[in-house]
């Protein structure tokens, strides 16, 4: 219970005193390329329940469909605002939408298509999917660059299959085991951290799609 209270105070306050915030990019994304300003996409919740998550959208309309469910370096598919959105993280806020419907946490694993959840260790399965994914988490932290880790990859979707979604997942199970409301105060402190440059060691990258 302190921890949905935690979300809901804390998604309600940052709604609130970003509003300015979101607008400017809901009007930037609209005026960039033709299209909506949300990306929705399914992703797997607690207790495998399926759901959408809300971004703001970074790639051109339909561009989902056309290619591979990660995103690669410099992908074609990625609008000039999209860029910039997702290297500052902006294109996550709508999240925050999906934290005060309580298909997300503040903190928590991050949620994957249905494609990569398929992929888990049976062994592991139900410890990841017995919390709410997060907006953000250690993973996060750890991959932030992933994007453009994976661009060095002669095939990324298979190092990220083979690689990285192993660590998440260990990173995942580890923190549905033991996770505390200290914690993840700690966690949102590392994250405001690496978004404002300051990189702790062993600080990478994080992934997500559109």
């Amino acid at each position: 219970m302190p921890k949905r209270l935690f979300d809901i105070a804390f998604s309600a306050l940052a709604l609130v005193l970003l509003a300015p915030l979101l607008v400017a990019v809901a009007v930037r994304v609209r005026l960039d390329s033709p299209g909506g300003i949300f990306f929705r996409q399914t992703r797997i919740g607690r207790a495998g329940q399926p759901f959408r998550i809300y971004k703001f959208r970074t790639m051109r309309a339909g561009a989902d469909a056309a290619g591979p469910a990660i995103t690669v370096g410099d992908d074609d598919r990625i609008t000039r605002a999209g860029h910039w959105l997702r290297r500052t993280k902006l294109d996550e806020l709508p999240q925050f939408i999906n934290v005060l419907a309580g298909d997300m946490s503040i903190v928590g694993p991050r949620p994957e298509v249905p494609l990569y959840v398929a992929l888990y260790p049976a062994e592991l399965r139900d410890t990841v999917l017995s919390v709410r994914p997060g907006i953000t988490d250690l993973a996060s932290i750890e991959f932030r660059e992933e994007s453009t880790l994976l661009g060095h990859s002669s095939d990324p979707e298979r190092t990220y299959v083979e690689q990285i979604l192993p660590v998440k997942l260990q990173y995942a199970a580890d923190y549905a085991s033991s996770h505390t409301l200290w914690g993840d105060f700690q966690i949102v402190v590392r994250t405001a951290a690496a978004l404002w440059g300051s990189h702790p060691r062993g600080d990478m990258a994080q992934k997500d799609g559109t």
